[in-house]
Order: C-alpha cells, then structure tokens, then sequence
C-alpha cells in the first residue's frame, strides 16, 4: 500500500533500474537474427546511432510532458487526448493496446518456440497456437480473481534477463569474436540491399526494443529528487543501448550476416552455442524463457489499462472500466483476452512469423509516440496559460523542447515510412473495428464525433482499411 509520506523516495539508481527493467524484455533475445536478416555491420551501427538520438528524444518527451502536466496521469494517451482532442487521444490509446495485444502473441509464441528446440512437440504450428491459447486463458482467469505479479518473481525476472545477457556479452567477447568475420562484408553488399534499405529494414527493430521507454516518466513524481529523473533516464537508457549494440556487433563477429539470418527466433541462444557449446544456448533459453513468461504475464495484466482508462474518461462504455470484487477489471481484461485469442487464430492461420509480429506490434505503438511529440511540439509553439500546478518553461527552456518535440516526431514519421507498407495497412485495419464502439459512446453522450482534422485522419484509417482488405482478397498482402 502507498502512503502519502512514502512519495518521494525512489532514488536515482532506483530509477535507473526501474527503467532498465520496463526496456529490457523479449526483443534483444532475438535480436541477432532481427537485426542479420535485414542489414550488414555498417548498416547496423548506423542505425544503432540513429535510434539512440530518436528514442531518446522519444523518452524526453514524455518525461517534459510528465513535467509541464502533471495533472495528466491517464497513460501515455492523456497527452494526445489533452492536445489533440478526444479522437485523436483515443486512436493512440487503441494504437497502445493494440500494440500490447499483439505483443503478448508475439511473446508466447518465442516462448513456446524457445521450448520447442527442447520438447519437438512445439514445433508443430498447431500445437503452439493451442498452448498460446491455454496459457493466454490461463492468465485471464488468474488475473481476474485479483492475482498480481509477486515482488518475488520481479525479482526472479530481473535477473534472468540481466544474467544471460552479460554472459552471452563477456563470453563472445573473449572467446567468440572474430574481426575478420565482423568485417568480411562491413556494408551488407552481399545482402542484395542498399545502404539505405537495410537502414529502413533495422528501424522497427531497434524501435521494438526500446518499448517501455515512455515508462521513465511514470516514475517522476515519485523520486526524491526531480533533476534525478533526466539523469536516470540518461544512464537507464544509455545502459540499455550500449547492451544492444554490444549485443548486435558482437553476433557480427561470431556468424556472417547469411548465418545470422538463418537462426531461429532465440538467436542469441544460436549465437552463444556456436562459441561454447549446447551448454550456452542452454542459460540463453533459459533467461528467455523465464523473461518472456514473466513480461507476458505482467502484460496481460497491464494491456487491459489503455481501454478502462479510456472508458473512465468517457471515450468508451463506462462498463468497459469497471471492476469485479477482487479488484480487477473483468470486463476490459476479458475483451483484452479475447482479442489476444483472435490475434493467436489469424497469425497461426496465415503462419504469420515472431518477425512480423514484432513489427506490427511497433506500428501500433508508434501512434501516441508520434502524437505526444507533436503535441509537444504544438505546447511550445504556443504555450497555454498554466494552470493546476504548471509551470510555464522560460523561452530558452521552451526552444530547447521545442526542438526535442521535433527531433521526436521526425523520427517517428520516418518510422512510418520506413516500415514496410504492409504493416502500416493492416494497422490501419486493426485500428478501425476500434472506431465503433468510439462512436456509440460519443452518439449514446449526444456529443460532437468528429472535427475537420479528425474526420482527415478518420479517412486515412478507413482508405488504409479498405487497401489492406483488398490486398487480402487479391492475395498482395500477406503477414509472412
């Protein structure tokens, strides 16, 4: 239980773990073959450099948000909604929780295919999409009768993300890395792909890894002291990116880009058994696994938030945010659930890959990325009058989040642009089933649907829709 007196006590490397922790998840257990499937060594630095100014920016923003509006504690779609209007907050609350969605399926999906180079009874796609669906009701069920993630597995997940990583770091670093093999085709010329194709083919990647990093601001009004929370954020993601990268170059030295790209989705494990052994996938399995399990649980548990925070705020029914006895919000939790379940049939269907997952996923969560800098970017344009404990930043405090806001949503509409259009369209047609129970609120409410920008955006959704139903139809867009 929180107390009042017990606000301000996180400390600065408390912070900095908790952001650590909230960043590092399934993605850099994949990363090897993410990363070789796409892009050479030189390609991969380049991009490194690049992610490391965008989402930093990224994490800035909504730490300067987190400061400028206190009062706006609705999730990172708060922001969007208070800027933007309730449409637009509401595209990138449903954008968020579509995201979480399709990253639980993408989680469990590395999970059981972990356990199947193992147990070889998982390797049949029907058998892991049964299992994903049996742990995924598994969990509903727990959750809804009040269960919480344990301080004890908090713990226990920590560090089997933490201990594997620095194994796989010190043991390919002295015994497995090779320069010739890193610098045999630095540029990826045998890839069949220009520079800037394996610079676009990275970004969703290095994104994906990074989710959690609008996390850093939950914990400002919590630290003991307000300028820690600029430099936990500094250090926190600095230590996360500086694990990637050892992690990406280091890979480089051990497999050529052709091999990498041939491993299956625990390629770190791949990686690590071609230096010492079956022992060494072995721990990296492990970790993963134990990872994996713990961040899908907690994912389950919080993938439910976006919507009952929506339905508290009037953007949804009412009823979508209310809670059973134990505490637990059973109806925005079983809608999440079955939605995870119909995501399970339609990826298995098609034999979608973990790869593709992880990248429609990151289309989805780059909406309130991309918003809340733009409506930082708008604050700082023209400052509103403060009100409710704001502050209003001095001139040169406001050009320089100014251009943080900026540097922020350039990156995120290069995203966009970078990724393949396939997922941008079948984002477009997740996102617009969302649309109708907006409208039945706003019609039941009596009040106004849409405004100029927002019926602009309504038709970019429903255009990307209908392109993306007609791909299905004609067979020009698969989820491969």
């Amino acid at each position: 239980m929180t107390t009042v007196h017990k606000t301000h006590t996180v400390t600065m490397w408390t912070l900095v773990s908790l952001i650590i922790g909230s960043m590092v998840g399934s993605g850099i257990f994949a990363l090897p073959q993410n990363i070789g499937s796409v892009a050479g060594p030189g390609a991969m630095l380049t991009g490194w450099l690049i992610a490391g100014v965008g989402m930093l920016s990224i994490a800035f923003v909504f730490q300067i948000l987190a400061e400028r509006k206190p009062h706006l504690d609705s999730g990172v779609y708060s922001y969007v909604r208070a800027g933007l209007g309730d449409f637009i907050g509401f595209t990138s609350g449903l954008g968020y929780w579509l995201g979480s969605v399709m990253a639980q399926v993408g989680y469990a999906t590395l999970f059981f295919s972990t356990v199947g180079h193992y147990f070889p009874v998982f390797q049949n796609s029907w058998v892991l999409a049964l299992s994903v669906s049996v742990l995924t009701w598994l969990i509903f069920f727990a959750l809804t009768r009040g269960v919480k993630q344990a301080a004890v597995m908090n713990v226990v997940v920590t560090v089997a993300k933490a201990v594997p990583i620095l194994c796989f770091i010190v043991l390919v670093a002295f015994l497995g890395f090779s320069w010739d093999t890193f610098t045999l085709d630095f540029w990826g010329k045998g890839s069949g792909f220009t520079f800037s194709e394996q610079l676009q083919g990275i970004m969703l990647y290095t994104v994906w890894v990074f989710i959690g990093i609008e996390g850093a601001s939950v914990y400002s009004k919590q630290a003991q002291r307000r300028e820690d929370v600029g430099r936990a954020t500094i250090i926190g993601f600095l230590s996360v990116l500086a694990l990637l990268v050892a992690v990406s170059t280091l890979s480089y030295g051990v497999l050529t880009q052709a091999e990498l790209a041939a491993l299956p989705d625990n390629s770190m494990g791949a990686v690590l058994e071609a230096v010492v052994g079956p022992w060494g996938g072995a721990l990296i399995s492990i970790g993963l696994c134990l990872s994996v399990l713990g961040a899908y649980v907690s994912w389950q548990m919080l993938c439910a938030e976006p919507i009952v925070l929506m339905a508290r705020d009037g953007l949804l029914p009412a009823r979508v945010g209310k809670v059973n006895a134990a505490g637990a919000p059973f109806t925005a939790q079983l809608i999440s659930t079955v939605v995870i379940q119909f995501f399970v049939i339609v990826f298995f269907a098609n034999e979608t890959s973990y790869n593709a997952m992880v990248q429609l996923a990151t289309i989805m969560y780059l909406l309130p990325y991309l918003f809340s800098a733009l409506y930082l970017v708008v604050l700082a344009l023209r400052p509103e009058a403060p009100t409710k404990g704001e502050v209003r930043p001095d001139p040169t405090t406001n050009s320089r989040q100014l251009v943080v806001g900026a540097i922020a949503f350039i990156y995120s509409i290069w995203l966009i642009y970078a990724a393949d259009p396939v997922y941008v369209l079948f984002g477009a047609l997740a996102v617009l089933p969302g649309m109708i129970p907006y409208i039945w609120t706003k019609r039941s409410r009596g009040e106004r649907l849409f405004n100029t920008f927002e019926w602009f955006v309504v038709a970019l959704v429903v255009a990307g829709a209908v392109f993306a139903v007609i791909g299905l139809a004609n067979g020009s867009l698969v989820l491969e």
